[in-house]
């Protein structure tokens, strides 16, 4: 039985385009790009020009831009070198990321107070409490653009017009880079994190995007690469490979977004077949993430034998996904045990066929069908 592979939020296959602009990196012009010599320029021209292209495809300048290893380390340079010293207050939504969350605890435990933005039950920031809870201690403030479990779009523009500066800013936009239109400048945040891997580039490659002014020290010591903020010799080849990745994407965004809509109308529709379904979050957020709970099957038995049936999908984050435990997000969001408890994350690609959109929701029907039976 063919695989349906429906966990495009946790990776998405590597685009044969994207391989052809990285291959030449990985053999031919294969050297250090600090090196002094003609090879070594070679390789900083295209790590550079492809700085050059990511700055530009988000609306940044190329000196903003620091390649990483993805985002949990995007995301931790972020988090751990804007927080200040000890104490001092920090401020995230209830639905983070666990390369967010952690640290954010981590920081928690070691002198920092942390507070929690309300959120409505479709899972997005509730405006009019922000101001409240700020304060003059406040050092960081965290919201990610979009859930990685619901595809909830956040107000990060409106919050960061309501911060006017009185503390730093970080967007977490990983489910939202390659998707949607991300403008960093425009967003008004401090930092902002992107993964190459969520939008049909490479894994291992990752790059933190620091507004100019902002001073971001080190995690780690012993190069000069990128300014001393993330030592350590570039992956050029990866990193030509994000931004091919990344111009297609925003080359091809809105016929992807609307393959993407047409394939989430169809499968939603097809699901219907499998009453009772509860569709968790709005349907205003990045169309890529279904989130849907099957009251009367639990999540963790559903998700065996949908792997079993060929459909490959989750019950949440792939950073949790070793614990079959109820969604923290979905927790935070207030939905009933029931609902918890059974749903599951089914995240699309534009690459996607019409025909297996349909045979992978009457395979899923079928299961829930008989999982339920069982019951009885």
């Amino acid at each position: 039985m063919d695989c349906i592979y429906l966990d495009n939020n946790a990776t998405t296959p590597l685009l044969p385009e994207v391989w052809q602009a990285m291959y030449p990196y990985f053999v031919e012009a294969f050297a250090n790009p600090a090196s002094a010599h003609s090879a070594g320029r070679k390789a900083r021209r295209a790590l550079e020009d492809a700085r050059e292209q990511v700055a530009a495809l988000l609306d940044a300048y190329p000196d903003e831009v620091v390649f990483t290893s993805g985002a949990t380390e995007a995301n931790n340079l972020a988090i751990l070198g804007l927080c200040g010293s000890a104490p001092g207050r920090l401020l995230a939504s209830p639905v983070e990321h666990p390369s967010v969350a952690e640290p954010l605890r981590h920081l928690s435990e070691n002198g920092y107070s942390l507070a929690t933005l309300p959120i409505d039950a479709a899972g997005i920031v509730e405006i009019q409490s922000f101001d409240a809870l700020l304060s003059p201690q406040t050092r960081l403030v965290t919201v990610m653009l979009a859930n990685h479990e619901t595809g909830a779009i956040q107000p990060i523009r409106q919050l960061a017009e309501l911060l006017e500066g009185r503390a730093l800013f970080h967007c977490d936009a990983v489910q939202a880079v390659g998707k949607i239109a991300v403008h960093f400048h425009n967003l008004g945040v401090d930092s902002l994190s992107l993964s190459a891997h969520k939008f049909h580039g490479p894994k291992g490659i990752g790059a933190l995007l620091a507004r100019r002014g902002v001073q971001l020290p080190p995690r780690a010591w012993g190069g000069h690469q990128q300014r001393g903020i993330r030592p350590g010799t570039e992956p050029v080849a990866l990193a030509v490979g994000l931004a091919r990745a990344l111009e297609l994407a925003c080359r091809e965004r809105d016929e992807r977004l609307t393959r993407i809509r047409q394939l989430r109308r169809r499968f939603l529709s097809s699901l219907d077949a499998a009453a009772p379904v509860v569709l968790n979050g709005s349907d205003d957020g990045i169309p890529h993430t279904v989130n849907v709970s099957f009251p009367r099957v639990k999540a963790d038995l559903l998700l065996m034998n949908l792997d079993l049936a060929g459909i490959a999908c989750s019950t949440g984050s792939a950073c949790s996904s070793g614990s079959l435990l109820p969604s923290p997000v979905l927790q935070a969001m207030g939905v009933g045990d029931e609902v918890l408890r059974s749903a599951m994350r089914f995240s699309l690609s534009p690459f996607s066929t019409p025909e297996e959109i349909a045979e992978a929701a009457r395979r899923i029907v079928e299961v829930v069908a008989r999982l339920r039976d069982g019951e009885r």
